[in-house]
């Protein structure tokens, strides 16, 4: 099983603009996500994302770890 990174969340978002997604807007500390087909995304503006909170994010994009790798690097 392949380990989750320790990211930002302006990385993390800029690899979800990779799969379509675009930022529609932040209010706060958190920044929402759209895309054409796959449901909308909220993500903490946080320094790190919390391992748990990115394993969520990726399911929500229907996104596996490996596929997220790929486009992260």
């Amino acid at each position: 099983m392949t380990k989750l990174p320790i990211i930002s969340a302006t990385k993390l978002v800029k690899t979800l603009v990779k799969l379509g997604y675009f930022v529609r807007g932040q209010k706060a500390s958190h920044i929402h996500l759209r895309h054409p087909v796959l449901p909308p995304l909220t993500i903490p503006n946080h320094k790190e994302i919390a391992k748990g909170t990115l394993k969520a994010i990726l399911n929500q994009a229907n996104l596996t770890i490996e596929a997220f790798l790929e486009l992260l690097d």
